[in-house]
């Protein structure tokens, strides 16, 4: 078994200066921690694998290939592989789980 706690995942990732963690790579998937602040942009670009997000905390809008929704503490959004994607708008600081299958490269 592999259990994490949000709070020591979002302090390492903070550590590292970086946007996202990845916390666990298995054979057939990948998941890691996205955070972006209220009012940054999201620099992402289409991934090769599908994705899911849960959104931990915060609100911001996402835009999957042609349509946007609003998310917020409790969404989850599917990507599949390969469609442009953006969070935007983002209103309170935004923290994402991420779940990709196959693992992210």
């Amino acid at each position: 078994m592999k259990a994490f706690r949000l709070d020591e995942l979002e302090a390492e990732r903070a550590a590292n200066d970086g946007a996202y963690l990845q916390f666990l790579r298995e054979r057939n998937m990948s998941v890691g921690l996205y955070s972006l602040d209220a009012g940054q942009s999201d620099p992402q670009q289409p991934h090769r694998q599908d994705e899911v997000y849960f959104v931990v905390s915060g609100r911001a809008s996402i835009t999957v290939g042609e349509e946007t929704t609003t998310v917020a503490n409790g969404s989850v959004v599917y990507v599949p592989a390969g469609v442009p994607h953006k969070f935007h708008h983002i209103t309170e600081p935004l923290k994402v789980m991420v779940v990709f299958s196959p693992p992210e490269a």
